[in-house]
């Protein structure tokens, strides 16, 4: 049986030259476009790699291409095999 603790995680996604696109346009419109793909692209792979239901997804990170989600050790270990996932850490909150 895998760990079932819910734990707070950040996932860091591997190069991709449409988001490199969009982050150069520095209009209002680019901006918009940029945080709709992400979020997009971050749902597709949580959608595709774990069970529906089983996570949530906390942010989209803009600034690099990430985002946070609340998961397990197990299903974070799902999500380090994901296409375009380069690192999957977990959150440590200082003591």
């Amino acid at each position: 049986m895998g760990c079932t603790k819910i734990e707070p995680y950040f996932v860091f996604m591997s190069y991709d030259p449409e988001y490199e696109r969009l982050r150069a346009d520095r209009t209002k419109r680019g901006g918009h476009e940029l945080d709709l793909y992400l979020s997009r692209k971050h749902d597709e792979l949580l959608a595709s790699t774990l069970e529906t239901g089983s996570y949530k997804k906390t942010s989209s990170l803009v600034i690099i291409d990430g985002f946070a989600v609340e998961i397990t050790e197990d299903q974070a270990n799902e999500l380090r095999s994901g296409k375009g996932v380069r690192v999957v850490e977990k959150n440590e909150v200082p003591v």
